[in-house]
């Protein structure tokens, strides 16, 4: 029996992390230290808890499965999809392709935070002339597709992958600072916009000229009057000092901002990994028992073919497709699809794991970067091709602050070890970039290393970036990378995209099949959806199945 598995089938703990009381038997099994008591140092252990996915998200619980095995004959010749097993961990993804008032959303954001920065408007803005083509008449979506109401449910097209990482980086913020504003930990909505019971705005900190960053404020950089509300976390540390007011309680209490250990944020929005597309769009869940897939699948649906089976809806298209040359949407008094070029974002029915449009509609982006052989490479645990390691550049590394740049993020460099660097090593690649202006691996870190003749041969290869390139994206390649770009379309800016759009044929639904473009172009038929990680436990669905009988330690109260 095939079970359709959709959010309100799961059960998850709540993101909240309220303080509740301390108990004299929390303590630690292998000090025997009380946790949450100052008198013994302050230690904290919070409740575990397995958070519920972030707003749009809804939770996919991983395994393994044949990457490539829904495409039973390569059609183009690529040989780019081979057949490969691998285990993708648990994960959260958008339940439908973020959709133009999402966008809209977040130029609303840049325009009354930038106003004058008509530069960072721009750069976000969609390329609504993607519409355009020299035999078509498309001027109408051009002037109308994003911004008119009648598209506001319709996959926002147009973006570039550029582009997708700054949304992703912006949704974050702008959930977790909702969070922190929602529960008290930061100054409300209310209390901000000057809608308060006094009828005044809070008076702003003078690190309150920038933006809620997540990371920034993770780093303690983002606190103080204007900024801190009325229901902080009491500061259990023995060196913690009152706080005047911020806590509503006259400054009586420590208080302390909120902490990754709190488990109340959220993990950063992102797109997908190719590897974990596929598996979702696969939805294999729905056709398993016991280890054992009784059906395999060609679409996101079950069956073989592209119109729905069940008795009300039988003939009728499961998705929104182009189903020949020259055939869009049907015939006049009873169209196939519903839909000429795109369709709203939840038009169609969702796989098992409750996702829309996996097929059809729009194509999406993924996080990949392109190559042809990369299901013969990647590993075979969270396969994915793309990294570009980076560190936050520090400001002052003997204090931990973060360096950030004119909008309050942090600065990202290229890493420069594949481990974590000695203090010392730390130190000294902090005085190079503030000799090179900030830059790291350049001329006058050398120089740098030159001034200090103390220097171990381990700091001058951090500082020079020496014997590790943070650059993975080609890694394992076999051919010369001066060719690409200039004899091969592909280069390390080409990105995956999959799924198949309203302008393809019924080939491209096929989750195996991938296509990539440039990450700084865009088209009338790629759109995109965030995904996000799940910590914790994998296992989503564990009602009605066996589990090991575990002993518990000892039971204690901890902060949740």
């Amino acid at each position: 029996m095939k079970v359709l598995f959709t959010r309100t089938a799961i059960v998850l703990l709540g993101i909240g992390a309220v303080m509740s009381s301390c108990s004299k038997h929390a303590q630690s099994s292998k000090t025997g230290i009380t946790y949450n008591d100052k008198k013994t140092g302050g230690y904290e252990r919070f409740r575990k808890t397995h958070p519920t996915p972030g707003p749009g998200l809804v939770p996919i619980e991983g395994g393994t499965f044949v990457m490539g095995g829904s495409a039973d004959q390569d059609v183009t010749y690529d040989y780019n999809n081979v057949k490969r097993r691998v285990t993708v961990p648990s994960f959260y993804m958008d339940e439908t392709e973020v959709a133009n008032q999402d966008w809209l959303d977040y130029l609303h954001w840049i325009s009354v935070t930038y106003p004058q920065d008509h530069e960072l408007y721009y750069n976000a803005l969609p390329d609504t002339l993607v519409w355009r083509n020299a035999l078509a008449y498309n001027e109408p979506y051009v002037d109308n597709y994003l911004r008119h109401p009648a598209f506001q449910d319709y996959p926002v097209v147009g973006v570039s992958w550029d582009q997708v990482q700054d949304y992703c980086v912006w949704r974050t913020d702008r959930v977790n600072e909702n969070i922190l504003r929602e529960t008290g930990r930061m100054v409300a909505w209310n209390d901000l916009n000057g809608n308060g019971k006094k009828g005044k705005a809070a008076t702003p900190a003078a690190s309150n000229k920038d933006p809620f960053n997540t990371d920034i404020y993770l780093n303690g950089q983002y606190t103080g009057p204007g900024i801190d509300g009325k229901k902080m976390i009491v500061d259990l540390s023995p060196n913690a000092k009152p706080t005047t007011g911020a806590n509503g309680k006259g400054g009586k209490e420590p208080v302390r901002h909120v902490r990754m250990e709190d488990g109340i944020l959220k993990q950063a929005y992102r797109l997908p990994s190719e590897a974990e597309w596929e598996y979702a769009a696969l939805a294999l869940i729905g056709n398993t028992q016991f280890e054992n897939i009784d059906d395999n699948k060609v679409y996101p649906w079950n069956g073989l073919g592209v119109r729905s089976s069940k008795r009300a809806t039988r003939g009728m298209i499961l998705a929104n497709f182009k189903r020949g040359l020259g055939d869009n949407m049907g015939v006049g008094g009873y169209l196939n699809d519903k839909a000429d070029i795109t369709a709203p974002v939840r038009d169609f029915p969702p796989n098992d794991f409750g996702l829309y449009n996996m097929a059809g509609n729009v194509n999406e982006w993924v996080e990949d970067t392109y190559r042809q052989t990369s299901f013969e490479e990647v590993e075979d645990f969270n396969p994915f091709r793309g990294n570009e390691f980076s560190n936050k550049r520090l400001a002052d590394a003997s204090k931990g602050l973060y360096a950030k740049d004119k909008y309050g993020r942090p600065i990202k460099d290229p890493s420069v070890s594949n481990k974590k660097l000695k203090y010392s090593e730390l130190l000294a690649l902090q005085q190079a970039q503030a000799a090179s202006g900030n830059q790291p691996n350049t001329a006058n870190a050398g120089a740098a290393v030159g001034a200090n003749p103390n220097q171990t041969p381990a700091e001058k290869n951090a500082l020079e970036g020496k014997k590790f390139n943070p650059d993975n994206r080609g890694y394992g390649d076999t051919v010369n990378t001066s060719l690409y770009g200039t004899t091969s379309l592909v280069s390390d800016h080409s990105k995956v995209y999959k799924g198949g759009s309203w302008n393809d044929m019924a080939f491209w639904l096929n989750p195996a099949t991938r296509r990539f473009m440039n990450e700084d172009e865009s088209s009338s038929t790629v759109g995109f959806r965030c995904a996000m990680t799940l910590v914790g436990e994998p296992e989503i669905h564990p009602e009605g199945k066996p589990h090991y009988s575990i002993k518990q330690s000892k039971k204690f109260n901890a902060k949740q």
